[in-house]
């Protein structure tokens, strides 16, 4: 791993270890290569069509970026979120960017179903037992990744 692939203090995240993996185009869940980065499928699919949006070169957060990159990261994570909307058919796009447990830039991209049932459809993703959804697969979800994907090429600003 290069010296920008560990945060200010060293420190290697998950997030790090993912775009080495996406840059080295081996990550099983990746979706595509935008400006700003990596879309990946999300390795717990919470909801069906969940991605993330990973910064290259990652980034401690989003105010750490020169503008014209978190401009560019925010413009490509409401890309994702039109082209999960419309690969998925989903209501709506719930984003999320915290960083707190992986102190890395990364976006969550959640597709909000109508057909959620009613006492967890408007909780946020965090109150799901995550050990309950499925993994992400290729035999399970290869098909939307490749949706999404497809929904991402045709979308360029």
């Amino acid at each position: 791993m290069s010296e920008q692939e560990s945060d200010a203090t060293g420190h290697i995240t998950s997030i790090h270890r993912m775009v080495d993996r996406c840059r080295a185009a081996d990550y099983p869940a990746l979706v595509a290569k935008v400006p700003a980065g990596w879309v990946v499928m999300g390795e717990r699919q919470v909801f069906p069509g969940y991605c993330l949006l990973l910064p290259d070169p990652v980034a401690p957060h989003l105010n750490d970026m020169p503008v014209a990159s978190r401009s560019q990261f925010l413009l490509d994570m409401a890309r994702i979120g039109d082209a999960v909307l419309a690969a998925t058919s989903a209501l709506r796009i719930n984003y999320a960017m915290f960083g707190n447990v992986e102190p890395a830039l990364h976006a969550h991209i959640f597709p909000r179903h109508a057909d959620e049932p009613a006492a967890t459809r408007s909780a946020q993703p965090w109150a799901f037992d995550w050990s309950l959804a499925p993994e992400y697969s290729q035999a399970l979800y290869g098909e939307l990744r490749a949706r999404i994907a497809a929904q991402l090429t045709r979308r360029t600003v």
